[in-house]
């Protein structure tokens, strides 16, 4: 597996790896917990926002980055991140590994990285979220394996 920085050739991939990765998330478990009319409220343009997130995800010159995983021509995962040096501080934004390699520390070796990037930044301190849900399960017990403290947060949905 080798680490490097996203290349403009990652983008179709990486965004097809990131549906693929959170797509189970919208339209099983948010949907079973929420409701038809909130998902469609909410997220109904799921796939359309995670393209236009990939727009501004990768922008060194404004401290935000991403790395990918590959084995050959292989994308195996990513990670994106950015710094805020007044803060001393970086924030996953989103990392994604592909569904059968998981378990198989990509993740691990993505977030290895992303510390080391964020304290040769002058971070101090990382954060990132994950939801409470079933679905996320994997990814709270992957953040605690890392150290991380959860500092639980709730947001509540109604159908009006």
């Amino acid at each position: 597996m080798t680490l490097r920085p996203f290349r403009s050739s990652d983008l179709e991939p990486l965004i097809e790896l990131t549906i693929a990765t959170f797509g189970p998330f919208y339209e099983d478990s948010f949907r079973s917990i929420v409701g038809d009319a909130i998902v469609t409220n909410q997220h109904g343009t799921w796939r359309a926002d995670y393209r236009d997130m990939w727009l501004g995800l990768h922008d060194p010159r404004h401290n935000k980055h991403v790395v990918v995983a590959e084995d050959g021509d292989a994308l195996l995962g990513f990670a994106a991140w950015h710094t805020n040096a007044d803060r001393r501080s970086g924030e996953i934004e989103i990392i994604a590994v592909a569904a059968d390699l998981r378990r198989q520390h990509v993740g691990t070796a993505l977030c290895a990285h992303v510390f080391e990037a964020m304290r040769q930044a002058g971070a101090e301190v990382v954060s990132i979220g994950t939801g409470g849900d079933r679905f996320h399960e994997a990814a709270r017990a992957f953040y605690d394996s890392l150290g991380m403290t959860a500092v639980p947060l709730v947001r509540y949905y109604a159908a009006l």
